[in-house]
């Protein structure tokens, strides 16, 4: 199966921004400055303006680069069978995991949080804008296509969505960015996200498939 990607970086600026998260988990919001991130990388500072732009631009990058991770199907080769779509959604979750709960999201994730003041967003917006959002309406679109395919029935998709990602997130990304690392190591993220699907799946099962359809 081939995966969609969410980002057109060169592997040279994936390289760049693999080092700005190794610094942002290495030693916080203060360690991610333009100049360490040229010396660290071996690049000129001069070439990540003309690449990422300015702070929030080089964030709104590295957002994107973490939601690219996340692979789903191109729904326009979407497996015909059931259990072909269950691997998808399987491969999606299983990728949704290894992001969501990797230090160098968690960190990411702090950094957003900490820049909310009242009713403004910080680089929290850049967060729900370039990750969260990119990543659900990728997944809505394999959603929909798993309908048109008989697979699944749903009125609205975005409530579908919700309910995939609590099955499969749960209280899990809360516990990992509040330091709770037992809850994260006890878990197998192939376990996981097999019964979030499977789980998935029967709640959203067409009428007459044995499932709980949701209309």
């Amino acid at each position: 199966m081939s995966a969609l990607p969410d980002a057109t970086f060169s592997d040279r600026q994936n390289e760049v921004l693999q080092t700005a998260l190794r610094l942002l988990v290495e030693g916080g919001e203060k360690a991610l400055t333009t100049a360490a991130l040229a010396r660290t990388a071996n690049c000129s500072k001069e070439s990540i303006y003309k690449w990422f732009g300015d702070r929030d631009g080089l964030l709104a990058s590295i957002v994107t680069y973490q939601a690219s991770r996340v692979r789903v199907i191109d729904a326009a080769a979407l497996p015909k069978t059931r259990e072909q779509f269950a691997e998808a959604l399987e491969l999606f979750a299983r990728d949704l995991l290894d992001v969501l709960l990797s230090e160098s999201s968690l960190a990411l994730n702090r950094l957003c949080v900490g820049t909310v003041r009242g009713d403004e967003p910080g680089v929290g917006a850049v967060l729900l804008d370039r990750g969260k959002r990119r990543i659900e309406d990728r997944a809505r679109r394999l959603l929909e296509a798993g309908r048109s395919g008989g697979h699944i029935a749903f009125d609205d998709a975005g409530a579908a969505y919700r309910a995939l990602y609590g099955l499969i997130i749960g209280d899990l990304h809360i516990r990992a960015m509040l330091g709770d690392g037992d809850a994260v190591s006890a878990i197998s993220i192939t376990d996981q996200a097999r019964a979030a699907v499977a789980q998935f799946l029967t709640l959203y099962a067409p009428a007459g498939a044995g499932g709980s359809s949701q209309t």
